[in-house]
């Protein structure tokens, strides 16, 4: 069997919200990815995973579907990163 700590994450916050009541509608991000994605380019060493996690992070702000709320609640129990307002 393989353990996965996300996973472990990610079933404590359905333990404790399984309808993710108190995460919205997209998934924020916190700028690390930013500044990492900014720094790649800056010494010419590429990010594609990275890059393609911030656009999904993007496209993510248009629905409000389970799946969202779900990365939300994963990144929340990650490392504490709260979902900014809409609109910031």
């Amino acid at each position: 069997m393989i353990a996965s700590w996300l996973l472990d994450l990610t079933a404590a916050a359905l333990m404790e919200d399984p309808e993710m009541s108190k995460f919205g509608v997209g998934v924020s991000d916190s700028g690390e990815g930013r500044w990492t994605i900014k720094a790649g380019i800056d010494e010419g060493v590429p990010t594609p995973v990275l890059t393609t996690a911030l656009y999904e992070r993007f496209s993510s702000r248009g629905d409000a579907d389970f799946s969202n709320k779900l990365l939300s609640a994963m990144r929340y129990e990650f490392g504490g990163h709260l979902e900014k307002p809409v609109g910031k």
